[in-house]
């Protein structure tokens, strides 16, 4: 069954069971990339003879895992339907997931991570695909914005429900929540997703480009979450950076060259697609920065707990998750383009903030509780409209491949705020040190915001570009 033209051909009910279904899935991931890290202790107590870089691999091998995958998963959804790598993806996950609470040894863990990896990245651009495809495009941005606030909303819980799971339940029910959510998304799944494949997309795939993509973006993702352990001059960053690039040379080269690609480069000669995600890249690595050392900043320089550091993060979140959808609404209406421009000021102006205002003695309403609620409007106007912004003139044909390769650049720039800011913040010795190492992250920070606006102010198109059926140049 061939693609939906662009204007939209399923019915309003198919078309908002298809956000349903899609967005309570991205609430069930979201929500576990969030509250795995405040589960770190408990497991590490529950395998007293694993070291800490060995449990460090339960978060490292999911990251890896999800990223290394997801080019392949793009060219699987739109040649043999969205809908059903969808579902795998799901059971894949559940499975994972389930084996995850179950495992009895830090090994069965790690490996239990990895299949949840596998069935994380099948969904997301299978899934973004099945969303795009059911709204006519007047409405596209506003489903994206309601499925973007989901995982804003996950942001927003995670914190405090993962304290609540681990403290009432143990570490296993952060992994065993998952199986009941995704059970019903699979109940769900076959009678309210339509299917969609790609038009004209190959039976068969460079096979060698598979493994050069999927090893090479691995690479980079070991070497980037792995340097705060390492250290930028050792053997194991070194070694992982020189094989992601020789791979991922080799990939390109391979791509340009291929009649049947598993990436079409070509999608970047879209200047909407291209200025899209280099303000990801620019969004992305600014927010996660500020968002993964801020908990232990409270903790450890606040003296506040985990549950109540948890609270007083939720706010940003909680702005965000309510906004996103009339952020939609307003991209529907006016394009991303001014929604992107005024979210990378406003992260200008938080980061601004906590230069001005957070200092080492605890003030909730200036050093913390502000900033944060000016985050969470910057993250409104950044998350979703970023997705619309970077797909908005591709071709219906190739929705999942190139989603797929938005959440690639993605989830590598997730990674490179996560390592910037450990990297930055170190192991500091007293509340000043640590305020000292989050002053540079805050800098960065403000930096990479101004870039994003700057970005989508003078380079993305102002006008909608004319899709092909193939992007890729003659």
């Amino acid at each position: 069954m061939s693609a939906p033209p662009p204007s939209g051909a399923t019915s309003n009910a198919t078309a908002y069971r298809t956000l349903f279904v899609t967005s309570l899935v991205g609430f069930m991931v979201a929500l576990e990339i969030t509250v795995i890290a405040l589960a770190r202790d408990e497991i590490a107590q529950a395998f007293p003879n694993a070291s800490a870089a060995a449990l460090s691999w339960v978060i490292t091998a999911y990251n890896i895992g999800v990223a290394s995958v997801l080019l392949p998963a793009g060219w699987m959804a739109d040649r043999f339907g969205r809908r059903k790598m969808f579902l795998w993806g799901l059971a894949i996950f559940a499975v994972g997931s389930l084996l995850s609470g179950l495992a009895i040894s830090s090994e069965l863990l790690i490996a239990a991570r990895v299949v949840q990896s596998l069935g994380g990245a099948l969904q997301f651009p299978s899934g973004l695909a099945l969303l795009l495809t059911a709204f006519p495009i007047e409405r596209r941005q506003m489903a994206i914005g309601v499925w973007g606030a989901m995982g804003g909303l996950a942001a927003a819980l995670g914190p405090s429900v993962g304290a609540l799971l681990v403290d009432a339940l143990g570490w296993r029910s952060v992994f065993l929540i998952n199986v009941p959510v995704a059970l019903m998304a699979l109940l769900l799944g076959p009678t309210w997703l339509a299917e969609s494949r790609g038009e004209g997309v190959a039976r068969r795939v460079d096979l060698v480009g598979v493994p050069l993509a999927s090893i090479g973006v691995g690479a980079f993702v070991l070497a980037i979450v792995q340097v705060s352990d390492w250290g930028w001059t050792a053997f194991g960053t070194l070694a992982s950076l020189t094989v992601g690039a020789v791979l991922l040379g080799l990939f390109i080269a391979r791509s340009h060259r291929h009649p049947a690609p598993l990436f079409d480069l070509g999608l970047f000669r879209l200047r909407s697609y291209l200025v899209g995600n280099l303000g990801t890249v620019a969004f992305a690595t600014a927010f996660f920065a500020w968002l993964i050392v801020l908990p232990e900043f409270l903790q450890r320089s606040w003296g506040w707990s985990v549950l109540k550091s948890g609270f007083a993060m939720a706010p940003g979140p909680m702005v965000s998750s309510m906004l996103a959808p009339i952020a939609g609404r307003f991209a529907d209406r006016f394009g991303s383009r001014p929604l992107l421009v005024a979210g990378g000021l406003l992260g200008v102006t938080a980061a601004a903030m906590h230069l001005a205002w957070t200092g080492t003695e605890p003030s909730y309403v200036t050093g913390m509780l502000i900033p944060g609620v000016v985050v969470g409007l910057c993250a409104a106007c950044g998350f979703a409209p970023l997705v619309g912004a970077a797909m908005r003139d591709v071709p219906p044909p190739r929705y999942a491949m190139a989603g797929a390769g938005r959440t690639t650049i993605f989830q590598l720039s997730v990674a490179l705020g996560v390592a910037a800011a450990i990297g930055i913040v170190g192991r500091p010795a007293s509340p000043t040190d640590f305020l000292g190492g989050m002053r540079w992250v805050w800098l960065l920070a403000l930096v990479l915001f101004a870039t994003q606006a700057l970005l989508f102010a003078t380079a993305y198109p102002r006008r909608d570009g004319v899709p092909v059926a193939r992007a890729r140049a003659n």
